[in-house]
């Protein structure tokens, strides 16, 4: 069975997918036949997503504006989610908000903003379409999450801090699901080439407005939600996408005191650039 085999006619809910690797992720499934739900804040941006999915059926596309730092507003959007198709199958968790500032000087609103954007707004979706997936014994979750969910890196203090957070809380889901036929993947990219660092807060919550050298030298938009889907259709609980970077992980294992002296040079790089 291929790829698109695997996938046709599954409904799945993308977040942040307005620019980066949730619309590298809606071209590559729409073409796929799935029946998609795209969120971000930016209506007009989730439009011109939709209209360049061409040589499709758009009745299969459906818009659903979300502000993931507005828990309020979550319920009513997982509710129309559901009535778009009548189900959910695949919830992918890709929205979320990048840090770039020291910690020390990095305000708690700032702190809180990202937690709500990366963290909160991750379980909450998760927790609302959880019923209709196990009613139904069917269903897969998808965290987009990062290398930094996996150690600690300056001038990321609460990105990194809202990614590790999300390993915890859904490696024990998908440990309280799995006789519930739920799966739970999480993606640990690296440096991809999105505009994620431009989009990063500082430490007044402003935008960053840079671009990371690292970021421009990054894997392919379209090479990594190629990779997703791949672990998607292999049920893969947790999925590295990095180039050298990926042996950060593995120092952290196994050598995290030289981990540890190595990453002190960010630090440099970082004040090279600003």
């Amino acid at each position: 069975m291929n790829k698109m085999t695997q996938l046709e006619n599954k409904v799945i809910w993308i977040t942040g997918a307005s620019s980066g690797i949730g619309k590298a992720l809606t071209f590559q499934l729409a073409s796929q036949g799935c029946k998609l739900i795209l969120s971000s804040r930016r209506l007009e941006k989730l439009e011109e997503v939709k209209q360049s999915c061409q040589g499709i059926n758009l009745e299969n596309i459906r818009i659903l504006p979300l502000d993931l730092a507005k828990s309020e507003s979550l319920i009513v959007a997982s509710q129309q989610a559901v009535k778009f198709f009548g189900k959910v199958d695949i919830l992918i968790n890709n929205g979320g908000i990048s840090q770039r500032s020291l910690a020390l000087e990095t305000s708690l609103e700032v702190e809180r903003e990202i937690m709500e954007v990366n963290f909160f707004s991750a379980i909450t979706l998760s927790k609302l379409i959880l019923p209709q997936m196990i009613a139904r014994k069917s269903g897969h979750l998808v965290i987009i999450s990062s290398l930094v969910g996996k150690f600690g890196s300056p001038f990321r203090s609460s990105y990194a801090a809202s990614k590790h957070a999300l390993h915890g809380y859904f490696d024990s889901l998908r440990a309280e699901l799995w006789q519930d036929n739920i799966q739970v993947t999480l993606i640990c990219p690296g440096y991809i080439q999105t505009q994620i660092s431009v989009n990063a807060l500082n430490a007044r919550g402003e935008k960053h407005n840079q671009m990371d050298k690292n970021q421009v030298q990054g894997i392919p938009v379209a090479k990594c939600a190629d990779r997703i889907i791949q672990a998607i259709i292999n049920n893969k609980q947790e999925v590295y996408i990095a180039k050298k970077e990926i042996i950060a992980v593995y120092l952290k294992r196994f050598f995290p005191y030289l981990l540890s002296k190595i990453i002190r040079g960010v630090n440099k790089d970082f004040s090279q650039q600003n």
